[in-house]
């Protein structure tokens, strides 16, 4: 199931879906639009000479899907593989790109309104990545705008190993 939104806007009165996973200890959601699928970690190719942060790429039903570690791209400590450890995979402009996440969580709706503008704080995040900040009931979620994050400069890294 591959979703290509270009318009944001027709879903807006009936709020944004995000999908919600942690890293370290906090939460983020990005647009559930983005997500292809959620699957386990399994064995990547490790590539030569690719940054730390690329764990490899993996073979998806005859798809080379670079695999991105974002524990390892955000300092959050010594990523572990185990059964709780979750790929998303996202389509991004038309491109596959899975990334490495501790857990998923859920699917939550926010309208308009429960997205706040995020400060200025010391996120592992760069402050241009994200959307803002969802607020539900007592949680917090962190939104990363997935697309210009995975498409940013120092990311730009994944468009030279899947080509």
């Amino acid at each position: 199931m591959i979703h290509n939104v270009k318009d944001n806007t027709t879903g807006a009165e009936t709020g944004n879906e995000f999908l919600a996973f942690t890293l370290g200890k906090e939460e983020y959601g990005i647009d559930i639009l983005k997500v292809q699928e959620i699957r386990g970690y399994e064995a990547v190719t490790r590539i030569a000479n690719a940054p730390e942060f690329v764990k490899g790429v993996v073979n998806l039903r005859g798809i080379i899907v670079p695999i991105v570690d974002m524990r390892i791209k955000f300092n959050l400590g010594e990523p572990t593989y185990d059964q709780f450890t979750v790929v998303i995979i996202l389509n991004i402009g038309g491109r596959v790109v899975g990334m490495v996440v501790d857990s998923v969580s859920d699917v939550i709706t926010l309208s308009p309104e429960q997205i706040k503008p995020a400060p200025e704080m010391g996120t592992a995040f760069n402050t241009d990545y994200l959307i803002g900040l969802g607020t539900l009931d007592e949680r917090m979620l962190i939104l990363v705008d997935i697309d210009k994050l995975m498409s940013s400069e120092e990311m730009g890294l994944i468009e030279k190993i899947a080509a």
